[in-house]
């Protein structure tokens, strides 16, 4: 998931360098944490945060065929 995550974001954003996703272990789900560059906070996020919803919807139905349960944050 971490992988599929991290692919979306560089691809959208101005600094890929800067993309970082931390990936956590909470109570037998897993918690991914996107870092993104402040000027491309926007581009992840999308208007009215499309963007960041459609993300969270692919990798949720990627860890749903996995049988995991997975949550994206943008920090």
């Amino acid at each position: 998931m971490k992988e599929i995550v991290e692919i979306i974001a560089k691809a959208l954003v101005d600094h890929p360098e800067n993309v970082v996703v931390d990936e956590k272990e909470e109570d037998g789900a897993t918690l991914l944490e996107l870092h993104v560059a402040q000027d491309d906070m926007g581009k992840v996020i999308g208007k009215q945060g499309r963007i960041a919803k459609a993300m969270r919807t692919v990798v949720k139905a990627a860890a749903t065929r996995e049988n995991k349960k997975v949550t994206v944050e943008i920090v």
